[in-house]
């Protein structure tokens, strides 16, 4: 008997042992697996930011007699074809990405397929390079998050591994599209995973760095936008910075109940109806840059840019602010392909330069510069509508590269985060996570 425990402990203790030594070597390969995962999501995105680059140039941005009309009709012309593709070819594309990423990871132990990845990256390209009011930052999410997927699956890996191998994809495709890896690793933390350990934290920096590298390849180092020299004068500006951060909770309250009432009543709609709503968006799009508003088409990034440096008067500020919102509302809500990031910045910069530039009008002791609230609002009303309020401060001081203005962004990023809850409990991606029938776990009531 006593024989017996002896080589039935020796097994256990062997055991154990190949068990220890299969988690080192699974946490090695998972870590060696996440940096490649960020080089080929790393030039993914930069793929598709030049297939969009190209196409905007090639679609809108021609130097001929026709310029104006095409406004009109590029992006209705997109529309039917971006119909038809996710319609009878890439079904599973419309969105943003995010809840598309939450729901591998949480339902599907992080299966995404390869003609996602393929239509997220055509159709994206198509809606913004056309005109469409969405981003490509979401899709690159997804995108990066569908390469983890695939390399997973080809790797052999568990399926507990595999499942969270979709969030490090995800922040790998993000930073690279932000050129930010510190706002792409705290975004999937907040609204992707929600929770982490050592390994799985590692592999996102890993994975989030190496994207960020081969990304810059393509487009170098520098911040995504020239920001003039910006500071905080004195303590009294922090008034005028809550006032700003007021603003821009209530602002997300009216995007928000917008997209949630037009998207689940444009999806109720019969199959046949549905086909046309990218057309429609598109021609609808169109003609607010027809009759006098091209720059909410699009990202606009150059847009952001301009406002930053005072080139638009304050009427023209709030028209952006306010017809991007709906530019948005109506791209989004119609099923095409893109993400909400870069129109919640734009909206954003808009309307920080236009309380700003109020503030500035009527208090001038209390205000610093329209580029700071241009910058500040970008992030107010990303912390507001997208409900990422550690990721809206990073991404403010990683795209701007300045931290001098730190303190105005925690404040007013801050109360416009709590301003938004309190007006609409439940966050914008919890809203479509409901409207698509998926039951996944709120990261608004995990951060409690």
């Amino acid at each position: 008997m006593e024989h017996n425990n002896n080589q039935r402990s020796i097994g256990d203790l062997a055991t154990l042992d190949y068990k220890e030594t299969r988690a080192k070597r699974d946490d090695r390969l998972f870590l060696l697996l996440s940096i490649f995962i960020g080089v080929l999501s790393g030039f993914l995105v930069g793929c598709l930011r030049m297939s969009i680059n190209w196409l905007t140039v090639l679609l809108r941005e021609g130097d001929f007699s026709l310029h104006r009309i095409r406004l009109l009709l590029v992006p209705a012309l997109a529309g039917i074809l971006i119909a038809t593709l996710t319609r009878y070819v890439f079904p599973t594309v419309d969105g943003s990405g995010v809840n598309q990423t939450r729901a591998a990871m949480y339902i599907h132990d992080g299966y995404i397929s390869v003609r996602t990845m393929i239509g997220k990256f055509l159709l994206s390209a198509i809606a913004i390079g056309s005109g469409f009011s969405l981003g490509p930052e979401d899709s690159s999410l997804q995108i990066g998050a569908a390469v983890a997927s695939i390399i997973g699956r080809r790797s052999g890996l568990p399926r507990e591994r595999l499942r969270i191998l979709a969030p490090v994809g995800a922040a790998a495709g993000l930073a690279a599209a932000f050129n930010a890896p510190i706002s792409a690793i705290l975004f999937v933390i907040e609204e992707v995973i929600g929770q982490w350990t050592s390994v799985v934290l590692g592999s996102i920096v890993s994975a989030a760095v190496a994207s960020v590298v081969v990304a810059q390849w393509f487009w170098g180092a520098d911040p995504p936008f020239r920001v003039p020299s910006v500071e905080l004068r004195g303590p009294r500006e922090l008034i005028a910075y809550a006032v700003l951060g007021v603003g821009g909770g209530i602002a997300a309250l009216y995007f928000s109940k917008a997209l949630s009432y037009l998207r689940p009543a444009l999806r109720r709609q019969p199959s046949w109806a549905r086909i046309l709503h990218p057309p429609l968006a598109g021609l609808l799009v169109g003609a607010i840059g027809y009759f006098g508003l091209p720059q909410v088409m699009g990202a606009g990034y150059g847009s952001i840019d301009q406002a930053m440096h005072g080139q638009f008067a304050l009427k023209m500020l709030l028209l952006l602010a306010v017809f991007k919102i709906i530019a948005t509302i109506v791209s989004f809500s119609s099923g095409t392909p893109g993400g909400l990031f870069a129109p919640t910045l734009f909206a954003g910069a808009m309307l920080g330069a236009a309380i700003g530039s109020i503030e500035m009008h009527f208090f001038p002791s209390l205000s610093g510069s329209v580029a700071m609230y241009a910058l500040v609002g970008m992030g107010v009303l990303f912390a507001a509508f997208l409900r990422a309020p550690l990721t809206s401060i990073f991404m403010v001081l990683e795209v701007s590269g300045n931290y001098s203005i730190i303190v105005p962004v925690l404040v007013a990023n801050t109360i416009a985060y709590f301003v938004s809850r309190a007006l609409q409990p439940v966050s914008i991606f919890e809203l479509l996570t409901q409207q698509d029938g998926m039951l996944l776990p709120s990261m608004d009531e995990q951060r409690e």
